[in-house]
């Protein structure tokens, strides 16, 4: 097996280093990875957006086989700084430390700050205090977008829907929003979810963004954020159910490694699955 997927501490910090300028390359091919200063911020050095940046962080994740936190994405600013992750979080899977899914808890609920389409926004899990934020966010939503996300047609969220969007328990029902200031009021511009199904290794998601955020990358921040989430959970399987006519989702979902089922009896939606 290489060294990079294996399970031994034989990788040094300079593999590392060299790692973390492949998935670079990678995912910004224009990168002249001689040039790159392990001790300089790399978004200075590369032209790196907020999804190129996850991008990067999640193949690096998948290549070395650790588990990065999204509460250590702010501190992760140098190749040094995260080779010097990597190694720890190495150590720490080598140990066995984290043999087990890590029990739900709100300690792994992330609440991370990214720059999207050169936005600040701010994803957070989601609170009950947000019913109104939620509320204006559906509405928000152009009546195509909420047909696609709800599958009804609906101007305004029913109290009782609101109620379970929002007040959830964050164990079997996990939500998060993206938030961003809209005239000095935070303001919701996406948000996903998940529930846990009656195989509790599975779970079913489902998101939305803002009809002006579409195309910016927001939905795959969530989504990351999401899938990731469910995994340190313990969640093998994530799944949902997409409209059959929504080309742009059923290609969202292709991108982020979702295959397509068929659904028995109803040719209007299609089943996404991933194994996570």
């Amino acid at each position: 097996m290489d060294d990079l997927t294996s399970g031994s501490l034989a990788l040094s910090l300079q593999d590392i280093r060299s790692a973390i300028a492949d998935v670079i390359a990678t995912v910004a091919p224009e990168t002249d990875r001689a040039a790159l200063a392990p001790d300089l911020p790399l978004r200075e050095q590369v032209e790196l957006d907020s999804v190129d940046w996850v991008n990067v962080i999640e193949a690096l994740c998948e290549r070395l086989q650790v588990d990065i936190p999204e509460a250590d994405y702010g501190r992760l600013t140098t190749i040094d700084s995260i080779a010097a992750c990597v190694e720890a979080r190495r150590k720490v899977r080598v140990s066995g430390e984290q043999a087990a899914p890590s029990p739900a808890s709100s300690e792994d609920l992330p609440f991370v700050c990214h720059v999207v389409d050169g936005a600040r926004v701010t994803v957070r899990p989601i609170r009950p205090s947000d019913a109104e934020l939620e509320q204006k966010f559906v509405e928000g939503l152009s009546s195509d977008s909420r047909y696609e996300r709800f599958m009804v047609t609906l101007r305004a969220l029913p109290s009782a829907k609101l109620k379970y969007l929002t007040d959830v328990d964050q164990v079997g029902h996990v939500a998060i929003v993206a938030t961003t200031d809209r005239d000095g009021q935070e303001a919701i511009v996406g948000a996903a979810r998940y529930a846990v199904l009656d195989v509790a290794t599975s779970c079913e998601f489902a998101v939305a963004v803002n009809d002006a955020w579409k195309e910016s990358g927001l939905a795959g921040v969530l989504m990351h954020a999401l899938m990731r989430l469910a995994r340190r959970r313990g969640m093998k399987v994530m799944e949902g159910t997409v409209l059959s006519t929504n080309s742009a989702m059923l290609k969202f979902m292709r991108q982020l490694g979702f295959r397509r089922e068929p659904v028995e009896g109803d040719a209007q939606v299609v089943r996404v699955v991933r194994d996570l």
